[in-house]
């Protein structure tokens, strides 16, 4: 039986256009898209007079900790709190118990999302130095691409020989995905911090043990890589303004061999911030100055930056708590992603339209994903409806993450994120959510 919904009277932003209109969805599909669509029999009808409608915020980088470190998050809490965010399909970091890095371990992962995921997924494989035929077997058509660490984070997959890295660029044509900061220059600078304060560095200092030369070394050396090896690079989460001006954005992002990604907290914070959020804005690579976050928004809405994402990377409260060389880096950010995005949209900062390129467009053109990240008939009806006049404060009595904190806690935003559709389910409507519905493992046009 034929299942439909129309979404009537929304703000429909779509490929750099907003314009008043109708959404029809026949089951998992967008079947029409006009200014006034007759209501089917049997539809469901949702007034959308006054809100936003924009197709899902694809998160090219998240990590939700199954399998081995449950004890943080989960993909089924993870991706709960996403959906409610806006975010309709993730792609998932190999870094987990045991690590993704050999293909029937990538399989395991997603065996728990197809049985557990309220979004669409997919799951990146984990290179190291020594597992380059595991790596060749990955299905460019079924994996979103290869992750490597060229800078120790969590779950240290740090890799660090460099034959095995330019084998590794020369051997594959799959997007490969990079962290980078270099590991000598945070030894050296972690060492002389240790000598001088022990155990209890402050934490203001971390944006100085990971500086912005670790960084831009360990970026410049992946690019001169790319650019000898030919392969396809993308590097995350860019956090200063020095890197931005290692890419371009003279041709259209389909033709780009070398691309980049900026996340939420390196575009909200800055160092001036650590004094009253201490280890919870400790993240790898480090919020830097407010310098670098100009400089990142400026490369992000000149195209020189492609995509916009979260590295959603929880950890308890307790181990959080601890002294700057034991709390881990990383935080929840997946159910405040949007409406932290749409609040500069409110300031002026950014359009809506280029938010949602950046957040929706880019990362389906970038990963080449089958049928997703626009408004479009025939597309898979993956649909958030915003309320932007909707205030609301984070706290701990509506944070959803299994971690049970937010860097934003405290934070009063201008929106409200109202209904989900994923693959054409609603599968949030106002605080709640239709826990039966799963999301699909996506596909790639390669």
């Amino acid at each position: 039986m034929t299942k439909s919904t129309l979404i009537k009277n929304a703000t429909i932003v779509n490929e750099n256009k907003t314009f008043k209109g109708d959404v029809l969805i026949e089951n998992e599909i967008i079947k029409q898209i006009s200014a006034n669509i007759k209501t089917p029999e049997n539809t469901e009808v949702i007034n959308a007079d006054g809100k936003y409608l924009i197709p899902g915020f694809i998160d090219d980088q998240v990590h939700f900790r199954e399998p081995g470190l449950t004890h943080k998050a989960n993909i089924a809490t993870e991706s709960k709190a996403a959906v409610a965010g806006g975010i309709t399909t993730f792609i998932e970091m190999p870094n987990t118990v045991p690590q993704a890095t050999t293909q029937k371990l990538l399989e395991d992962k997603f065996k728990i999302a197809a049985k557990n995921s309220y979004a669409n997924y997919s799951f990146m494989f984990g290179g190291t130095n020594d597992n380059l035929d595991e790596l060749l077997k990955t299905d460019p058509k079924k994996v979103a691409g290869i992750k490597l660490f060229l800078g120790s984070s969590t779950g240290n997959m740090l890799v660090d020989d460099e034959t095995v890295l330019e084998k590794i660029f020369s051997s594959t044509k799959m997007i490969i995905s990079v962290h980078c900061e270099d590991e000598n220059t945070i030894r050296k600078n972690t060492a002389e911090f240790v000598e001088k304060y022990g155990e209890n560095i402050p934490v203001k200092y971390h944006p100085i043990i990971r500086s912005e030369e670790a960084c831009y070394l360990s970026s410049s050396k992946a690019i001169e890589l790319a650019k000898k090896t030919g392969a396809r690079l993308h590097v995350f989460h860019l956090s200063t303004e020095k890197e931005t001006h290692l890419f371009r954005n003279d041709i259209p992002l389909e033709e780009k061999q070398i691309t980049a990604e900026v996340c939420i907290h390196h575009l909200w914070f800055s160092d001036k911030d650590y004094d009253e959020k201490g280890t919870h804005i400790k993240w790898n690579p480090a919020v830097k100055t407010e310098k670098d976050r100009l400089g990142l928004w400026k490369a992000l809405l000149d195209d020189r930056i492609d995509v916009l994402a979260t590295d959603h990377a929880p950890h308890t409260l307790e181990e959080k708590s601890n002294t700057y060389l034991k709390a881990p880096s990383g935080g929840p950010l997946v159910q405040h992603a949007v409406i932290a995005i749409l609040e500069k949209v409110k300031e002026g900062v950014i359009s809506i339209e280029k938010a949602v390129e950046k957040m929706s467009h880019n990362p389906a053109k970038l990963f080449q994903i089958e049928k997703r990240g626009f408004i479009k008939e025939g597309y898979f009806a993956d649909l958030v409806l915003i309320d932007a006049n909707k205030p609301q404060t984070v706290a701990k009595d509506n944070i959803l993450y299994k971690c049970g904190w937010s860097p934003f806690e405290g934070t009063t935003f201008s929106s409200t994120i109202t209904h989900t559709f994923v693959n054409g389910n609603l599968v949030y409507n106002n605080g709640i959510f239709n826990d039966g519905i799963k999301g699909k493992r996506i596909s790639f046009n390669r």
